[in-house]
């Protein structure tokens, strides 16, 4: 465990902000998503791999379910994720494990997942569009 603490530590000082300036954008694999502090309020946005699928998206944890911004999306109940260029507001966080998350990934990522030992992932629906105003 000490070597993954450390690859997160890494990525969190070195590579994350790197990331940063890509994430999101359309043909780049990795995602944003921005969260907000549990107990500051302050605004983050944390680079990660966001699937699309039917109803939401699932993200892998490699690091398992004790990072800061998973325990900010929690605690707040929702973020904004940007994927390929586009943001979606995404609710209800729930933690899976691999047996349910297996059934709606594409196989090619659940590989690649099982590869990495992820055992952890986020689902999170699509936020509903507000009603037009009148």
């Amino acid at each position: 465990m000490a070597v993954l603490d450390t690859v997160r530590v890494f990525n969190k000082h070195v590579l994350n902000p790197a990331m940063m300036l890509v994430a999101g954008r359309k043909y780049w694999y990795a995602s944003v998503i921005e969260h907000t502090g549990r107990h500051t309020a302050k605004k983050y946005a944390t680079p990660v791999v966001a699937e699309r699928v039917t109803d939401g998206f699932i993200i892998p944890l490699p690091y398992g379910t004790h990072t800061d911004w998973l325990r900010n999306v929690l605690a707040a109940g929702r973020a904004t994720i940007r994927v390929h260029g586009e943001t979606y507001e995404a609710v209800d966080p729930q933690i899976i494990g691999p047996a349910t998350a297996a059934g709606q990934l594409a196989p090619r990522q659940k590989r690649t997942f099982d590869r990495f030992n992820v055992r952890n992932y986020l689902k999170m629906a699509v936020a509903a569009a507000p009603p037009a105003q009148k």
